[in-house]
């Protein structure tokens, strides 16, 4: 009997919380309005992944509460690869309106692109009555900004050459932007080099390339100046890569420039190949006719010891 006594109060206890709840519920079906919410919310500005950059953008939204109930409505995100971060409730008065922001991140140098961000909120309380409701979700394209960013590298930095010879420039274009790029190729200073006797010639002016993807590599053509006459003296080349993207939509042209030094020392002579191989021709022979000269005194030196033995 003791045992059935005291289960008497915790019953009483839960059949009056039931039917306070169902009493509550009832009130607010009573009302003539179930409850609801509307979600609605702002394109966002694009995001920019370049180093330095914040690399994040905010979502303006709004809850609207159509009913005369107070809500207390739940928000969820989702956002794939984003990071995002934005309020987990919020409480709206009935016939009212509540703003909220929701901010979206991405990581460093994101590859350039769109991604759905979805936003829902469901009723779970009305008058402090817990509550069921249909989820209201509003879709968002949060667009990574492409961003232009190169380097510019060389085999050697500095050459020594003869004049009138031929010889191949190698340079490295790298592409460090979030996205495919085209770099217009030159020489920066191709009209002081060849007013100096230099003969320059680029074979490709212009390369796509991939985001983060292994330099190009980039072939300058040149034949030393042939200034008649002893030369002895330092030049400077200057090769350039610039982003066709920035200067189409950066505003700002993206370009590198590598310096190479080519000191040229030497003589050229109008003729002087052709000199320089008969002199080269004339020195062989002389070679062979003393080297000739030399196997017959041997031979005759040995003749001569033979008739001395016998």
């Amino acid at each position: 009997m003791s045992a059935a006594r005291s289960v008497r109060p915790a019953l009483m206890m839960l059949a009056v919380y039931f039917l306070s709840t169902w009493a509550g519920v009832a009130a607010v079906q009573a009302q003539g309005a179930v409850p609801d919410i509307t979600l609605s919310c702002d394109q966002p500005q694009p995001i920019d992944v370049y180093p330095g950059a914040t690399r994040s953008s905010l979502i303006n939204c709004r809850l609207e509460n159509p009913t005369i109930h107070q809500e207390k409505v739940r928000i969820t995100i989702q956002a794939g690869v984003l990071a995002v971060s934005g309020p987990a409730s919020l409480s709206v008065g009935g016939g009212s309106e509540v703003p909220f922001q929701v901010m979206v991140r991405a990581e460093l140098r994101a590859p350039e692109g769109q991604h759905q961000v979805t936003i829902s909120a469901e009723v779970t309380m009305a008058n402090g009555v817990p509550v069921t409701s249909d989820p209201q979700s509003y879709n968002i394209m949060a667009i990574i900004r492409q961003f232009s960013r190169l380097r510019v590298a060389s085999e050697v930095a500095f050459l020594q050459l003869r004049p009138k010879v031929d010889y191949n420039l190698i340079f490295d274009v790298y592409n460090d932007g979030n996205a495919m790029d085209r770099f217009n190729i030159e020489v920066q200073n191709y009209d002081e080099l060849n007013d100096e006797g230099f003969q320059l010639s680029i074979p490709l002016v212009s390369v796509e390339i991939e985001s983060m993807a292994p330099p190009e590599k980039i072939r300058v053509q040149m034949r030393t100046p042939k200034n008649q006459g002893w030369t002895d003296k330092y030049y400077s080349l200057q090769f350039k890569a610039t982003s066709e993207y920035s200067v189409r939509t950066e505003g700002i042209p993206n370009y590198q420039i590598q310096t190479m030094t080519i000191y040229i020392r030497g003589v050229y002579l109008p003729g002087f190949e052709f000199i320089g191989t008969m002199m080269m021709t004339a020195l062989a022979a002389a070679a062979f006719a003393g080297r000739t000269s030399r196997e017959s005194d041997d031979e005759s030196e040995l003749v001569e010891l033979d008739s001395r033995i016998f």
